[in-house]
């Protein structure tokens, strides 16, 4: 192996993606592509066909009697062998892995047929004969079961409101929408009774606080509930933390049965039944001075989670609280929170989980607020944003923002999409009387959250009775065999992102080697890897503690592999001789040193202390930037919106691999673009789900995204090992909110609302 002379630094290059050569050959190795249970039977689901029913009879005694089939798990049954769901509101109603007495919502599991091949499975589950009393679907959460409802106050809002000038009040609706990966969901579960040990192969995305949730449904102690992702994943964006729930349906039917038990999801199950984001109905009152200056905020949530609370929601409510004022310098906040219960499939984390529902109100009200003060918005905006020379910054809920330049980036957006031409452009497009709009978004994109910030929906006394909960941790491990072969572990279940190959890149730092030299394994196994509750992938932690652990083990190495070549004497031997040294003569090791050479390291963000008795929490250790400008057509004829030019800047602080900055920038993006002109999870007055294919929900393909232009600035994080930030969910935050934002003002109004979709369009035009 060489040594790396020169000392090459590879973290900051644009280093093409070593995952590549093996994903482009068709060898990844993805849930289809694993056979861990010899022998296991296939499980097919039967779902709820109402909203909401009363269950009189489930008889599965003709599906047991078909040929092939193994056995039938009921609802029933899971009532009798597991426990509800633990979950953070504890007065929501019980949720487990499939209904028993009362289905709440259109594709709740009710019964779990195994047999020898899913064929057979799909046969036998039109065998089982239900009876089911309909009940009355709840579907508006307005008239939904309030389960949560708290109320907060930072500074002096009603002071501050009563000095403004203009008050901005608007009602502002976020609707559902998902994250279509790929590949859907897919477990494979072996029960051992000899051991009393389940042993779940997942497409588990993490947070890992989700394998407790599991394992205390299970009744088993953590040790035996044995979690193992697979090394490759296709895609997720938070959907697949949602999987743990059918590790215990499908668990259960493996103790149940005796048999290893197969269940891969299709595509009319994921959209019907998975998981989606929130649905939210923000009201926002906002007061400026005359010269634009904003003084305070008051909200009003309310957040429609589907029929049960589902952990880890809240989350969805609660990931944003420490970033409720954006990016702007306001020093007076109230907020009202409210979960309500419909009868809708439960929601789960969805990509920027929280901040486009956030964004939504805050930026159309920062647009609205320009208008009628006479202001143009980038220039409110400029009068509002936190300065360069304020940070690290607190909010008034207690986040600590890290580091910023967001004045810079506003400039280097409105450079890239020519804002003053484009605004030339747009004065003539009207005298023409063509609808031509530009639109902003300045947003904070929190990363690595805060395992505690979700507990904020119990009152200070509530948290004071349990244990409190705080902090965001990551392992890693790296080891080098005899004969100098580095390999490396990571716990971040990576869905396409390129972890592999940033790990890769700083260990090759520290290591003196290049990046093609290092394994590095993605797959994790809850019984042998390094991780902590809040492991996995999820909150863009990757860079911050994920990339940080990697660093501070090969560190670790790297300073054992210093002290062996100075205990022999000679700093040039390779490293493969330190290993030879390491692995087959440890006696040449200095005195007290232990064999080989195998380090694991954890990385905990500081800062992320539980929330304190005044409701004040730092919800995540780090805080990227990201500055929008859309600029868009409408058609008076059709309501078509075309975007013409859009630009965003981004500050991730040190980027560790620019290329997969710019490819997470532009599928960050597409999500965005989907949310804000095609996406949204229908229903009808019966709960029925209308958008339960893709001809129905519409996600946007290649063409149908806009020409992107990118730029980054880079203010480096104090608060994390490598400098870095989190990247990759802020476009799906500001993205919705800059394009609603840009027609709107082409269309001369304030009452929009996402999807913008030509027909919706054609409407506010009539």
């Amino acid at each position: 192996m060489a040594v790396a002379t020169d000392r090459e630094t590879w973290v900051g290059k644009a280093v093409p993606r070593l995952e590549d050569e093996v994903l482009l050959r068709g060898e990844g190795r993805f849930m289809d592509d694993i056979d861990p249970a010899r022998n296991a039977g296939h499980a097919a689901i039967l779902r709820s066909p109402f909203a909401h029913a009363r269950i009189l009879r489930l008889d599965a005694s003709a599906a047991l009697e078909h040929p092939g089939v193994i056995g039938v798990l009921t609802g029933e049954d899971v009532a009798a062998m597991s426990s509800p769901f633990p979950v953070g509101v504890e007065n929501a109603p019980p949720y487990r892995a499939a209904a028993h007495e009362v289905a709440r919502y259109v594709g709740e599991p009710l019964a779990v047929v195994v047999a020898r091949d899913r064929y057979t499975a799909e046969d036998a589950l039109e065998l089982i004969d239900v009876e089911y009393e309909p009940l009355e679907p709840v579907l508006d959460p307005e008239a939904g079961e309030i389960v949560s409802d708290r109320s907060f106050s930072y500074g002096d809002p009603e002071a501050a409101f009563a000095a403004a000038d203009l008050v901005v009040e608007g009602r502002y609706a976020f609707p559902r929408w998902t994250a279509c990966p790929i590949e859907c969901y897919g477990v494979v579960a072996d029960w051992n009774e000899a051991s009393g040990v389940l042993t779940a192969w997942a497409n588990f995305q993490g947070p890992f606080t989700l394998h407790s949730v599991a394992a205390a449904s299970l009744g088993l102690k953590g040790s035996k509930l044995r979690l193992i992702t697979p090394p490759n994943s296709g895609g997720s964006f938070g959907i697949k933390a949602t999987v743990y729930v059918y590790v215990v349906l499908i668990g259960l039917a493996s103790r149940k049965l005796g048999v290893p038990v197969r269940w891969t999801e299709d595509r009319l199950e994921h959209l019907v039944g998975s998981s989606a984001s929130t649905a939210r109905i923000t009201g926002l009152e906002a007061a400026f001075t005359a010269d634009g200056e904003l003084l305070a905020l008051r909200y009003d949530a309310l957040e429609d989670v589907g029929a049960y609370i589902r952990a880890p929601e809240p989350a969805s409510l609660y990931r944003m609280h420490g970033a409720l004022t954006g990016a702007y310098r306001v020093g007076h906040v109230a907020v009202r929170n409210r979960v309500a219960l419909t009868n809708r499939c439960p929601t789960g984390l969805n990509r920027g989980f929280g901040g486009p529902q956030l964004y939504m109100a805050l930026e159309r009200t920062m647009a609205i607020a320009a208008e009628r003060l006479g202001l143009d918005p980038a220039e409110l905006a400029r009068r509002n944003l936190i300065g360069a020379d304020e940070f690290p910054y607190r909010t008034p809920s207690g986040g600590l923002y890290d580091s910023g330049d967001y004045e810079g980036c506003l400039d280097d957006a409105l450079e890239l999409v020519g804002y003053e031409e484009r605004r030339e452009e747009q004065r003539t497009a009207r005298r023409e009387g063509r609808l031509y709009g530009i639109g902003l978004a300045c947003c904070v994109e929190p990363s690595i959250s805060n395992m505690g910030y979700v507990t904020l929906a119990l009152t200070a006394a509530e948290r004071a009775a349990g244990l409190p909960k705080s902090g965001n941790a990551e392992g890693a491990t790296v080891a080098i065999s005899p004969l100098g072969g580095i390999t490396v572990l990571i716990g971040t279940t990576p869905q396409g992102q390129g972890h592999a190959t940033v790990a890769a890149q700083v260990v090759a730092d520290a290591l003196g080697v290049t990046p093609a030299e290092i394994e590095v394994l993605t797959a994790v196994d809850t019984s042998t890897s390094a991780w902590t509750v809040s492991s996995g992938n999820y909150s863009s932690r990757f860079s911050g503690v994920g990339a940080g652990a990697v660093h501070l083990a090969a560190q670790k190495l790297a300073a054992k592999i210093a002290a062996i070549r100075d205990h022999v004497g000679d700093e040039s031997i390779s490293l493969r001789r330190v290993a030879g040294i390491a692995h087959w003569h440890t006696e040449a090791l200095p005195p007290g040193m232990e064999p080989g050479l195998h380090e694991t390291a954890f990385c905990a963000a500081p800062n992320l202390a539980a929330p304190d008795e005044d409701d004040r929490v730092t919800a995540s250790a780090a805080h990227g930037f990201i500055a929008d400008v859309a600029v868009v057509e409408v058609d008076r004829a059709t309501g078509q919106v075309t975007v013409l030019d859009y630009a965003t800047v981004h500050d991730a602080g040190r980027l560790l691999n620019p290329l997969i900055a710019d490819g997470q920038v532009r599928g960050d993006f597409a999500h965005g673009a989907g949310a804000a002109l095609f996406e949204r999870v229908v229903y009808d007055e019966d709960g029925n789900l209308l958008t339960g294919t893709f001809m129905d929900y519409l996600c946007p393909t290649a063409p149908d995204l806009p020409a992107l232009k990118i730029g980054h600035r880079e203010t480096p994080s104090p608060f994390t090992p490598l400098g870095a930030k989190g990247l990759g969910e802020g476009g799906t935050m500001s993205v919705p909110a800059a394009i609603a934002n840009a027609v709107a003002d082409a269309l001369g109004i304030e009452d929009v609302e996402v999807p913008l979709t030509p027909g919706r369009v054609w409407e506010l035009l009539q």
